[in-house]
């Protein structure tokens, strides 16, 4: 694993251990209490151009299986949590939370204080915020999160431009 930034628009920087891909993106960073679900909650289109952090410490360690998908793609732009589990223990998993981020462009940082983070983001809201490589230019990359608008396009980017059957018994609906 490679040293990585958490930068958010207030100037406050946060050092961790980068997983997952290295195409870094800009999003509205926001949490999530949740004990347990991080698959789900990656592949929830509601969080479409945010990086989720997690307020649970340890986040991996039952994996990644196809079964638990809330979508086909996933449309977060990064993930956060505290303690990243390498190897997880369970007979569903197909792969490691590593892996699946890989394979799907979205960059992770771990080993930073997500305590601290979300005290931040309860007193003031969510912020803009980026994943960095360490030798970043901070006061650049802040000006840049403060000058960069929320995303206003989400239904457009997570919507089906095709019809498509998922089959079933019983009555047919359509959406």
């Amino acid at each position: 694993m490679m040293e990585r930034l958490l930068i958010l628009e207030d100037g406050s920087v946060y050092r961790g251990q980068g997983f997952g891909s290295d195409e870094l993106k800009t999003g509205e960073l926001v949490f999530n209490t949740s004990m347990t679900g991080y698959q789900e909650i990656l592949t929830d289109n509601s969080y479409c151009g945010q990086i989720v952090m997690m307020t649970y410490p340890l986040i991996g360690n039952y994996g990644i299986n196809r079964d638990d998908y809330e979508s086909i793609e996933p449309a977060v732009f990064g993930f956060v949590t505290r303690d990243l589990c390498q190897s997880p223990n369970n007979w569903r998993s197909q792969e490691t939370l590593d892996d699946f981020l890989k394979a799907h462009n979205i960059p992770g940082i771990y080993d930073v204080d997500t305590r601290a983070i979300t005290r931040k983001l309860r007193n003031k809201g969510t912020m803009r915020a980026m994943m960095a490589n360490p030798d970043t230019d901070i006061e650049a990359a802040v000006k840049q999160l403060q000058e960069t608008d929320y995303l206003h396009d989400q239904v457009a980017r997570v919507s089906s431009s095709k019809i498509f059957p998922i089959p079933n018994r019983g009555h047919k609906v359509v959406l």
